[in-house]
């Protein structure tokens, strides 16, 4: 095995890659690291969208690092808040020295010969040069940051208005007095729906369909209670521990009595908005609880909106742009001075990067996820990937977790690398997520596939997770190691030994 420019090398400084590179700095203090950011900022998603408004869809408790507590007052924390908190562990774990930023991944190469991963990257200025490294950990989310999801609209192009698309919000924008009309029924469009009627004349949601949507307060008093009685770091795992049990219990319920579930939905809404407001038109899907992500509305501001005027929903289809905004089908015309397509992401898996080994290319679409870690055949390389029914957070820190405890295994066993393998394909597979948003079905084609028995079964439960990456074996019978040289074992082990 030949020596590496670093031992391990974590792609991108966002909220999974900074917590990453934290655990490696505890967990496995006599291994290097580098993180490679195609970004000039930390922050990742909190650094990239700037649009009014922008906030977590889910708690600070179990959005937050499990290293770090989370002590500011509002639990649904908004965009530059986080980007502070992920900015600030960079800062206190002595991580920002390692970050190379403006540095764009473009292929992985692994040898097998020198059991070696090459990374071709290029800067800004599209200089190419190439990294070594023992493992490669992807941290740096599932969609691309150079473009979002924009469908084509019918006579779009006789529309004298503007269009913005919510990823490439325009710093100097003045929508003071203006109609404003957000396409789209996502979190992103009922976050901008409440923040823009500041200063917009009317702010309308046009959406085909609709979403489940759910108000929960932005503070959690008892969690601000418990860090007046108790060490930050006790009241923190207590809340923290409090928010995950009642997530998979209310996901868990809902998946088991959908009707039961989607009554109580729609009805909570309607408590909001009162008997008059026409909730089953604008507020009760055809599609069951969590089979897409919930919105979370904090303090009811999307109802408050609603009520007071300054906004409204449409669900309808676009039947054609006009001059001056949008004619739907069912024949009612939108006047939009500003129309922004809250029209969703572009996925794309391992962060677009091409792999090989040994110079011949991998299909990710064509590889089965190994305890939603790592993948089929592909030796040395985890990824992290989130929940979609609870924080994403809760999953990048167990991946973490389990990525150190691994690369201590191999040093101490003088493993050079460490490969789910397999055999054979299964006739039988499942799609990577079990979710029927459109922008997972558009592209999951391209993203590894699961089976239906582990470890090929990718998990969306906390609590089995944690059982098994935290504390499962980790030579399993299907991990196939390789063995390195004696020379090549890090010099902190040579040591200790």
């Amino acid at each position: 095995m030949t020596h590496s420019d670093t031992d391990v090398l974590i792609i991108g400084a966002g909220l999974s890659g900074i917590g990453a590179a934290v655990h490696l700095g505890k967990k496995c203090p006599g291994l290097g690291y580098q993180i490679f950011e195609q970004r000039s900022a930390i922050g990742g998603t909190w650094d990239l969208f700037r649009y009014p408004g922008i906030r977590s869809d889910s708690d600070m408790h179990t959005l937050g690092y499990n290293f770090k507590p989370w002590t500011e007052a509002k639990a649904i924390a908004d965009g530059p808040s986080i980007r502070k908190y992920v900015e600030d562990t960079a800062d206190e774990y002595g991580i920002t020295p390692h970050i190379r930023f403006n540095t764009k991944i473009v292929a992985a190469n692994w040898s097998s010969e020198e059991q070696l991963w090459h990374v071709t990257h290029e800067d800004d200025l599209g200089a190419r040069d190439v990294t070594t490294c023992r493992f490669l950990f992807m941290c740096g989310g599932y969609y691309r940051y150079d473009e979002g999801y924009r469908p084509d609209f019918p006579g779009e192009a006789t529309y004298e208005g503007q269009f913005i698309h919510p990823q490439h919000w325009p710093e100097d924008l003045d929508y003071s007095g203006k109609k404003v009309v957000i396409i789209g029924s996502g979190a992103t469009a009922m976050t901008l729906v409440p923040a823009m009627t500041d200063k917009a004349a009317h702010v309308t949601m046009l959406q085909r369909s609709p979403t489940y949507v759910v108000s929960r307060p932005a503070v959690d008093k008892f969690a601000n209670f418990l860090r007046k009685i108790l060490p930050d770091s006790w009241a923190y795992s207590f809340i923290r521990w409090r928010n995950v049990l009642l997530q998979q219990f209310f996901f868990r319920q809902t998946r088991a009595n959908p009707d039961k579930a989607r009554d109580r939905l729609v009805g909570m809404v309607k408590e909001e908005l009162g008997p008059d407001y026409p909730v089953e038109t604008h507020f009760n899907p055809a599609y069951n609880p969590w089979e897409q992500r919930l919105c979370l509305v904090p303090d009811s501001d999307l109802f408050n909106a609603l009520k007071s005027g300054k906004a409204s929903v449409e669900t309808d289809h676009i039947e054609t742009f006009t001059k001056t905004g949008i004619k739907l089908k069912s024949g009612k015309e939108l006047d939009a001075d500003i129309v922004v397509t809250a029209t969703g992401l572009q996925l794309q898996f391992l962060n677009g990067v091409e792999v090989s080994i040994d110079g011949e290319k991998r299909d990710p679409g064509r590889m089965l996820n190994y305890k939603g870690v790592m993948l089929s055949n592909m030796p040395n390389l985890a990824c992290t990937f989130g929940y979609t029914n609870a924080s994403w957070t809760l999953k990048a820190d167990l991946t973490s977790e389990y990525v150190c405890r691994l690369l201590n295994y191999m040093d101490q066993h003088g493993y050079g690398s460490a490969m789910p393998k397999l055999d054979h394909y299964p006739n039988q597979t499942e799609p990577f997520v079990d979710f029927s948003s459109g922008y997972f079905q558009r592209v999951m084609d391209q993203f590894p596939r699961q089976h239906t028995e582990k470890p090929w079964k990718l998990n969306q439960s906390y609590s089995a997770d944690l059982m098994n990456l935290r504390f499962g074996k980790l030579d399993d019978g299907v991990l196939s190691f390789t063995p390195a040289e004696e020379a090549d074992v890090p010099p902190a082990l040579q040591a200790a030994e």
